[in-house]
């Protein structure tokens, strides 16, 4: 089994569409230099699918993901330029 080295554009999942307890329902993928700036300055980030929400929460394993995020991240190059 060899090891991918993904690329800078890559993305992971953020948490939209709120339930009645706080927690998200789904967790969307945005460009990881943003996660950090949405975070701390509380911008807005734009997740694959177009969603635009500011990053409040991390995914635990096991989240489930925006089905349309995670169509556009398997079409995605590792290692290239996305």
């Amino acid at each position: 089994m060899a090891t991918q080295v993904l690329p800078d554009v890559e993305t992971r999942p953020e948490g939209t569409d709120t339930t009645g307890n706080d927690e998200p329902k789904m967790f969307h993928y945005v460009k990881k230099n943003k996660i950090a700036e949405s975070a701390v300055l509380g911008n807005m980030v734009v997740a694959l699918c177009g969603e635009t929400f500011p990053v409040t929460r991390s995914p635990k394993p096991g989240s489930p993901v925006c089905p349309d995020c995670k169509k556009i991240f398997d079409t995605l190059r590792p290692g290239g330029d996305a």
